[in-house]
Parts: structure tokens; C-alpha cells; sequence
């Protein structure tokens, strides 16, 4: 017999093949398999075999030599590159440091691309205590560039009891989560990021009642192509409190006069942030609740950037690790003022959208003065000239004026903008708020409308 000898990575017993009535043994021996990760596979043909047959038997030969070194290859390479679940955890800690917080866990373990972080608790910036959060499952976890990918992160359901108070909470993960390598470098790559969040219901008890609750919560969060910036948006469904239960007498009858027991609304939230410039534009921030109303905030600045904000929690940091607080306060005013020069007001709005609330408020204040809610709005009328002609601001006054006896005597929206005509550098409107107060509507380009 012949033999022909090769090295790869797979240990497999003998066996017969049988090929054009000629048996060929092929043995598969093992050398030395944890220190060399070397096997030898042996070829024996008898001497009489022809010479096609012996070029079938070498065909064979290389092509499970080939697979063999794969499967070795894909075997080796599963151990050598493992996850590394202290160092995940360590990353994670990296971004939350950013902000003084921190998350321990009591364990680690790893299977496969699944992370389980076991008895994990969160500690927030200025707490002593620790919130326990229990295990937390990390789903699909790649290495990627020093960093890591998560496909899904799955909390344990939330469920705490104290002084006759409970909270529970359920369904809580988070999808499309990417660690950074370098929580410190100030660049979109540094940021902790997730596609999007979810939480299920919400429940608060006190004393066996359900006093608070949502339905669900979500958020997105969407990188931009070209890298310049996010794009996010979020949303609180089904809110319900129950303030039929409230103790003290005063508030139960203004809750009562103004049918606030049941109180259902939500809360969304949509915006964006340009990095190089660094300008967050919040276009809603909204709280709409059923036969109250919906009150939208709006705003746009500029200059927080990846590094103004890196330069914001490493005060805030200082201050936490400073021991006299009253120092800590002041060096800590000192670096605000700095960090505020940096930024530039772009635009803002508030603006309130009635859903009856206006006149049972009316009626109820009304009541208090001995009078009917239509007097008090006729009164209120009559004052609001006189309160703004304090500010010396004529302009101004008139278009107040104007707004409020619009909405008192048909409520449905009520609207204060503030619009320049080019952005303004944040000291400035803080320079006349101080010293020209009464610039500040030019300033800013103050204006108030009602029913637009």
C-alpha cells in the first residue's frame, strides 16, 4: 500500500469507501490535538490499482483535505473569538460614566452570540442606592470594531413594592443597540445607540388601587446616511391617572369642578440633531389630554455638539466628585456661563389648544370671587392692558391684549412665539433679560396670537 499524509483539523474514525470494486481504507489519526490542533489523514490504495483510479483517490484526497480545514478553521475559530461579556459590560459602563451612572451585575454568562448580564442593578448620578433591574438578555451580539452590536436587549419584567406602593412594568427592550468602542471621542460613533425602545404596560398601585398607568411607550431613534446626524421621535400611550382618590379636601373639590378623575392622554415627542452644527430642533413636545387640551412645546438652538456635550458632563462629573458642594455649585456656574457661549437660540413656541378645560377653569375660579366664570373672563380682559403696561413695552402689550380677550371669549388656542430674524447667541438674550429687560422681546422676536 501507498500512503499519502496530510495535516488538518477533525478527528474522525476509519472507515471503508469503496470505489470502482477497489476498497480504500482512510484513517483519520489524532496528533496532539489541543497544543498542535494537528491530525493526520492517511490514504492507503493497493499496489495493483490503476492509474485512473489512483487520480480519483488523490481527486477525493484534496477535496476532503479541503473540507476538513474548514470545519477546523470554523471549529478554532468559534473559541478564539468568544464574546467577551466583562468587557461588553465594561463598555456599556464606559458610556453611562459619561454621566455618572453605572450598572453592576452579579454575573456573566455567554452562549453563543446570546449575553445574559445576571442580577443587574443601576446606580444614576447622585443616588446612593442602586435600582435592582434583575437579568437583562442581550440577543445577537457581534464585535464590531472594538465596539459591539446588539440586536435585542430584553429586561426583566419590573415589579417593586414599597411603603404600599407598587410598580410594575413589562415587555422592556431595546432593538439595534451599538455600543461605541470609545464612549470619549465626541463623534456620532461614540454615542450609546438603539433603533428603537419599547415598554408595555405601566401600572402603579397604592393600597390595592391603580393610581397611574400608560398602555405602552415608544421610541425611534434613525442615523442619517451621510453621518451628520439623528433624527428621533417618541411616544407615551394611554396615560391614566386617578385622582378620584386624592385625601385633602381643597383639591378634591377643584378636581371635581374642573372633571379631572380620570385623566387619559399621551405624550409624543419628535425632533432631530445636526452634529456639525450642532442644532436640536424639537418640532413637538406634546401633552394631549382628552377634555383638557394639548399644550405643544416647540424649540430650536444651536452649537450642542458631540463636544459641547462632552464638555457638559465633564463638569457635571466634577461637580459630583467634588466634596464641598457649595465650592462644587460655584465652579459649576463658572463653567455653565462658559459652555453658554457656545450656543445660539434659533427659535421657540408654546402653544395650547383647548379642549374645553378653559371655561370649567373659569367657572371654578369664578365661583371662588362670588362671581360667574363669563364676569371673570370680562375681568381679566380689563386687567390684562394695565399688568403688561408695566413692561413698557407698548407693542408688545397691544398684541398680548388683543390674544387674551380673543381667547377668554372663544377658547381655542393660544400661542407665544419667539422667532429673530437671525439666530442669537444665548449671552445676549441673557445680557438683556439683565440689563434691558425690555428689549427682550426684539431680542428674541417676541409675538402672541389666539385661534390661528
Amino acid at each position: 500500500m501507498k500512503a499519502f499524509q496530510a495535516y488538518c483539523g477533525v478527528a474522525i474514525d476509519t472507515f471503508l469507501l469503496h470505489w470502482r470494486s477497489t476498497f480504500i481504507v482512510v484513517g483519520f489519526s489524532e496528533k496532539d490535538q489541543y497544543k498542535s490542533a494537528q491530525y493526520t489523514l492517511n490514504l492507503y490504495a493497493p499496489a495493483n490499482t490503476t492509474g485512473s483510479t489512483r487520480n480519483a483517490i488523490m481527486t477525493f484526497y484534496r477535496t476532503t483535505r479541503l473540507m476538513l480545514c474548514s470545519a477546523a478553521i470554523l471549529s478554532f475559530a468559534s473559541s478564539a473569538f468568544a464574546l467577551d461579556g466583562n468587557d461588553l459590560l465594561k463598555k456599556i459602563n464606559d458610556v453611562y460614566g459619561q454621566q455618572g451612572g453605572s450598572i453592576a451585575a452579579t454575573g456573566i454568562d455567554v452562549d453563543g452570540s446570546t449575553v445574559t448580564l445576571k442580577g443587574t442593578s443601576f446606580k444614576p448620578a447622585g443616588m446612593e442606592d442602586s435600582i435592582p433591574l434583575g437579568d437583562i438578555t442581550l440577543d445577537g451580539v457581534e464585535e464590531n470594531n472594538g465596539g459591539y452590536t446588539i440586536e435585542e436587549i430584553d429586561f426583566a419584567d419590573v415589579d417593586f413594592n414599597k411603603d404600599g406602593a407598587s410598580v410594575s412594568a413589562t415587555d422592556l427592550k431595546l432593538t439595534g443597540v451599538e455600543i461605541p468602542a470609545d464612549s470619549s471621542k465626541g463623534d456620532l460613533s461614540s454615542l450609546l445607540y438603539y433603533k428603537s425602545a419599547h415598554a408595555g404596560a405601566v401600572s402603579v398601585t397604592k393600597d390595592d388601587t391603580e393610581v397611574f398607568s400608560i398602555e405602552g411607550a415608544d421610541a425611534n431613534m434613525k442615523k442619517r446616511d451621510d453621518k451628520s446626524g439623528l433624527d428621533f421621535d417618541a411616544k407615551i400611550n394611554g396615560i391614566k391617572a386617578d385622582l378620584s382618590k386624592v385625601d385633602d379636601a381643597k383639591t378634591k373639590e377643584a378636581i371635581d369642578a374642573l372633571k379631572l378623575q380620570q385623566i387619559d392622554g399621551t405624550v409624543s415627542m419628535k425632533g432631530s440633531w445636526d452634529m456639525g452644527p450642532g442644532t436640536i430642533n424639537i418640532s413637538e413636545y406634546s401633552f394631549d389630554f382628552r377634555d383638557i387640551g394639548k399644550l405643544n412645546l416647540a424649540f430650536s438652538i444651536s452649537g450642542y455638539t458631540p463636544a459641547f456635550a462632552k464638555s457638559l458632563q465633564d463638569a457635571l462629573k466634577t461637580v459630583r466628585s467634588n466634596p464641598n458642594q457649595q465650592e462644587a455649585q460655584q465652579s459649576a456656574g463658572l463653567a455653565m456661563l462658559g459652555l453658554l457661549q457656545q450656543l445660539t437660540f434659533n427659535s421657540a413656541q408654546i402653544r395650547f389648544d383647548d379642549a374645553s378645560i378653559t371655561a370649567r377653569a373659569l367657572d371654578f375660579a369664578g365661583k371662588q370671587q362670588g362671581v360667574t366664570g363669563k364676569q371673570l373672563a370680562d375681568t381679566l380682559k380689563a386687567m390684562t392692558p394695565i399688568m403688561m403696561a408695566q413692561l413698557n413695552i407698548p407693542e408688545l402689550q397691544n398684541a398680548v391684549s388683543a390674544a387674551v380677550s380673543t381667547y377668554l371669549d372663544n377658547p381655542k388656542s393660544l400661542t407665544v412665539t419667539a422667532a429673530p430674524g437671525k439666530p442669537v447667541p444665548v449671552p445676549m438674550i441673557i445680557g438683556a433679560a439683565m440689563g434691558a429687560p425690555t428689549t427682550i422681546p426684539q431680542v428674541i422676536g417676541l409675538k402672541v396670537s389666539s385661534n390661528d
